[in-house]
């Protein structure tokens, strides 16, 4: 008499069904790159061998070999984290040092501004020894259109501020004289020089030495003529008093 298995109940795997499976596993592991050498490791070599089943040759593997790959994915889990913290290092040192080196630029544009803005004195020490509109036979319009700082011939004169010559040569009753044109675009003279030490073109800072004193053209003796102007001709003078002082220039 024939008996039949009972519905609902299931046959055990195999051996044969169990070790297939697992090395399906083992396969698709190595697949993702877990297991890169996972044939020539030594915990697979102690594994019992391939078993003949009359079909497909498998590999049984243990639990040395799980081991083996677990420590193989979390090496490259850890390598992997390294990297990524050694990127993020470079990154915050190169934007760090983009940070430090525009700082400094900006730094060096202010500096470089203050100076350009600065304003000095002609002859530093000196002082005024006849004032802007002082009457007089001494001037052909009949009052001062500048101001005088005394100083003994071939003392070093220098431009008040920045900016571009205009003139440089021989200015008739003031004699030697460079005339600048000023960042601000107003006009300073520089008159009687003894000589003179720029040329037409030439731009200037402030505090350069632009010629000598001197007491060349109608002069009574040494001294520095200065004069602010609103254009390069004579006749547009402005207070070179009340210009220094705004500019920063005590006298």
């Amino acid at each position: 008499m024939a008996f039949t298995r009972a519905p609902g109940k299931h046959r055990r795997p195999s051996r044969m069904h169990r070790t297939t499976a697992r090395a399906a596993g083992v396969a698709a592991l190595t697949g993702t790159g877990v297991v890169g050498t996972l044939a020539a490791s030594p915990a697979l070599a102690a594994e019992a061998p391939a078993e003949s089943t009359g079909l497909t040759p498998v590999v049984t593997i243990g639990d040395s070999v799980a081991e083996e790959i677990a420590a193989q994915a979390a090496a490259q889990e850890q390598a992997a984290r390294q990297k990524l913290a050694e990127q993020t290092a470079r990154r915050k040192t190169a934007e760090q040092a983009k940070k430090e080196r525009e700082a400094k630029e900006r730094a060096a544009r202010e500096a470089e501004r203050r100076r350009l803005n600065t304003f000095v004195l002609p002859i530093p020490g000196s002082h005024v020894s006849t004032g802007y509109g002082s009457g007089g036979f001494l001037w052909s319009s009949g009052s001062h259109t500048g101001i005088d700082f005394p100083a003994a011939s071939g003392t070093p004169v220098h431009a008040v501020g920045a900016g571009t010559v205009v003139q440089a040569g021989w200015g008739g009753a003031y004699g030697n004289q460079v005339v600048i044109r000023m960042a601000d675009g107003m006009y300073t003279q520089y008159a009687h020089l003894s000589s003179i030490g720029v040329s037409v073109g030439q731009t200037v800072a402030p505090g350069q030495q632009i010629g000598l004193s001197g007491a060349t053209g109608n002069v009574t003796g040494a001294h520095l003529h200065f004069e602010v102007r609103a254009t390069p001709e004579y006749g547009s003078d402005v207070d070179p008093v009340a210009y220094l002082r705004q500019h920063g220039v005590s006298l």
